[in-house]
């Protein structure tokens, strides 16, 4: 080979890695970003999923959808794609449209830490695969814990960005499953969130007098994707949201959301956003204002 082709091919060997290097280097720091709270709320259809990451760079997933791998996509879209870690993972009760997308989630990215409501209602053969995957994960040195009504964890200490328990406050084993649903607030300074999973009326007012001063916030999942069983007006009036954001696939046959929901929403000035009419949703958070990204 000649001397000039050997230099030649050297230089663009250099010149591939240095971009390779420099691209890294800017995607690993896309979100270590000043005060910039991220929550995407993922487009994966009929069920949940939502990501979340701090200015530090903690992430956590909030469920993870069916069994089709949408919320590999969806991640793939909002993570760094040589970060392959995940902090936290919470699944908020065992149904297949909110922890489907786990096993695949854990066979794909390495997970510090899994959260669930403690709940085993579920004889389905997704829970049986999610079951036997965290095991295997927690062998490995996962950290595994039940959620309880008065946990916090920290997501940046500096920032002050927690996650907090707001129920289960008891044993739910053998509770119906979309009342054994984990409710999350997640707080940054002046700006919260509210996830509830599918959690039901009933819940929703028995965690109203558990926290009533606890819950005005800027947004609120909707809780079981719009449905009429979720999101009473007492809910809504107690979290007075900015943001109302509905999870749900297009053209599903629940009928989801369900008018009644959205009128209740719109009574409240809430500003409605849905995922089968928007695709993923971005709402930020500086710690003073929430933003529609």
């Amino acid at each position: 080979m000649a001397k000039s082709t050997k230099v030649l091919l050297l230089l663009t060997s250099v010149l591939i890695v240095s971009n390779f290097l420099i691209w890294q280097a800017a995607l690993s720091s896309e979100n270590v970003n000043g005060n910039e709270l991220k929550v995407y709320f993922l487009d994966i259809g009929q069920g949940d999923a939502t990501f979340i990451e701090a200015p530090n760079g903690n992430q956590i997933l909030i469920d993870g959808g069916r069994t089709d791998n949408k919320v590999l996509r969806e991640l793939g879209e909002v993570m760094n794609p040589f970060d392959k870690e995940i902090d936290v993972v919470i699944a908020t009760h065992p149904d297949a449209d909110h922890v489907g997308g786990l096993p695949e989630v854990f066979s794909r990215y390495k997970v510090e830490n899994y959260i669930d409501s403690g709940n085993q209602t579920k004889d389905t053969q997704i829970f049986k695969v999610l079951t036997q995957k965290v095991q295997e994960k927690t062998n490995e040195g996962m950290n595994y814990l039940i959620a309880k009504h008065g946990q916090r964890f920290t997501l940046d200490k500096e920032k002050e960005i927690y996650i907090d328990i707001l129920y289960p406050d008891k044993d739910v084993r053998y509770v119906e499953s979309n009342d054994a649903s984990i409710v999350i607030k997640l707080s940054y300074k002046n700006n919260c969130f509210i996830m509830s999973g599918d959690a039901s009326r009933n819940i929703e007012r028995h965690v109203a007098g558990l926290e009533k001063n606890n819950l005005d916030c800027d947004v609120l999942k909707t809780g079981h994707h719009g449905s009429r069983t979720s999101t009473s007006a007492e809910w809504v009036g107690f979290i007075s949201p900015k943001y109302a954001v509905i999870s749900v696939g297009k053209n599903n046959t629940y009928g989801h959301p369900n008018k009644e929901t959205l009128d209740t929403l719109k009574r409240f000035n809430a500003e409605i956003y849905r995922t089968d009419e928007e695709g993923r949703i971005e709402i930020n958070s500086d710690g003073k204002q929430v933003y529609l990204k």
